[in-house]
């Protein structure tokens, strides 16, 4: 089987709150996700992923609450279904002081967000860790989120897209155009230090936000965060190709995760942007241990511990439709046009047949709806092989099981056997995060990129 060209990427995929996908492994006596309010369990999780040369830890985010089930908060109230939950960039200055080459993937919602004070706020952490700043575009989908910013209801599915593409336009200008890279002299006989004719003010009137400021931060190492995305829907689809660097892609099964890569692929081409602008990574569950009878004990005990009905009432919020009114064995039929749409379409087995609570269960054997990788060292990567080879997948991030042991197992037991195919690094490059992963000399976003492109034509 030939090796990819590149070694693959890998992130952690967490979440500042008890419990992130994998729910009711919080309640397991060796897990510690219950210290998520305190800064020594994030500091040495930081540290082990360094160990392990990961590429990323990604922090997943919500502004709302799940609310969908039943009409009330109650059962992720009950369950600790993603709430409590804190700001995940609050975390990122500690842990970029106890690391030297980890990314830091935060998730801002942009529906939730001010643009002038965002761009301020990344910037900010992009000169804290030295370049090591990436964000997850999400535009966000839930009512509870929308209500807790002054609005009725989240706004329409492809409307919400339209106003993103407004919102990256604007903090685009504040990164890339506001300061040249020579404004700052810091000339301290002259006591000059930046100079005023090369920096500008911004200004911008559109649908969703007006704005006349100059970018209060100086130029960053990487000026633009680099860009993640997840978007599977033909608007997502359009949005990722103009904008992402990394693309999340939904883990569906290996020919069906190809099919949308391919799809993803093709529409690069059509944004007019290089084939080898974008990654794709997707998510893996792994539970692992030295032998195959162990790694299948580990993954009996997690279970005992897993709450697959958490996991329903947390899928009720994606597709937007209450799977509390449903029996076990009911057809849930469609979900609404305006949630997320991977999770709608979903819903739709071959045949046309429709998905049931019970069926849904059967796939969150660990409380979240990702199929398990159990097995050796070995196993797990020869799956990690079989996705590069057989999806085009160019990396994972790693969803959290018993914390931080799992991501310890497979730092300790995985990384070596993966080392050993050619396929994880051995040392990391030196840079900004976007160019460990695209490469020396390309701390900032590549020229045809339209972040840039806007850029050039809106300079005086």
């Amino acid at each position: 089987m030939p090796l990819p060209r590149r070694p693959i990427l890998l992130n952690a995929f967490d979440m500042n709150t008890p419990s992130h996908l994998t729910h009711g492994l919080w309640r397991h006596p060796r897990d510690r996700a219950t210290d998520y309010k305190r800064l020594p369990y994030w500091l040495d999780l930081a540290r082990t992923l360094e160990r392990g040369l990961f590429d990323g830890l990604f922090l997943a985010d919500v502004t709302g609450v799940y609310d969908v089930w039943g009409g009330s908060p109650e059962a992720a109230l009950r369950h600790g279904i993603q709430v409590p939950i804190n700001d995940p960039a609050v975390l990122v200055s500690a842990m970029a002081s106890v690391t030297r080459h980890l990314g830091f993937g935060i998730t801002a919602t942009i529906a939730a967000e001010a643009p002038h004070a965002f761009a301020r706020r990344m910037s900010t952490l992009d000169h804290l860790s030295e370049g090591r700043i990436g964000w997850n575009i999400v535009t966000g989908f839930l009512d509870s989120s929308a209500r807790a910013q002054g609005a009725a209801a989240a706004t329409g599915h492809d409307r919400r897209y339209d106003l993103a593409d407004e919102f990256m336009t604007l903090v685009y200008r504040l990164w890339e155009e506001s300061w040249d890279d020579d404004a700052v002299i810091a000339d301290r006989a002259r006591g000059i230090y930046a100079d005023p004719a090369r920096v500008r003010a911004i200004r911008h009137a559109g649908e969703g936000w007006r704005l006349d400021a100059v970018h209060p931060c100086e130029p960053s190492p990487q000026r633009t965060p680099l860009l993640f995305q997840a978007g599977a829907s033909a608007r997502g689809t359009a949005f990722a190709a103009r904008h992402a660097e990394v693309v999340f892609v939904p883990n569906q099964g290996l020919a069906a995760t190809a099919a949308v890569v391919r799809k993803l692929r093709a529409a690069l081409a059509e944004a007019g942007r290089d084939a080898d602008a974008v990654r794709f990574v997707t998510t893996l569950l792994v539970v692992t241990g030295p032998t195959e009878t162990e790694a299948h004990a580990r993954y009996e005990e997690y279970r005992r511990y897993a709450q697959p009905e958490a996991g329903l009432v947390q899928f009720s919020s994606a597709i937007g439709h209450d799977l509390s009114r449903h029996g076990l064995d009911d057809a849930i039929g469609g979900g609404s046009a305006d949630a997320i749409q991977s999770s709608v379409a979903s819903l739709k087995r071959p045949g046309g047949a429709q998905l049931t609570p019970r069926a849904l269960l059967a796939q969150m054997p660990l409380g979240a709806r990702h199929a398990p990788v159990v097995g050796t060292p070995a196993q797990i990567a020869d799956t990690i092989e079989a996705w590069v080879t057989g999806a085009g997948i160019d990396g994972f991030n790693l969803v959290r099981t018993v914390s931080p042991e799992g991501l310890e197992h497979f730092v300790d037991l995985v990384v070596p056997e993966l080392q050993r195919r050619g396929l994880h690094k051995r040392a990391y490059a030196q840079g900004s995060w976007r160019e460990k992963i695209f490469g020396p000399g390309r701390a900032r976003l590549p020229s045809s990129h339209t972040g840039v492109r806007r850029r050039t034509s809106a300079s005086p």
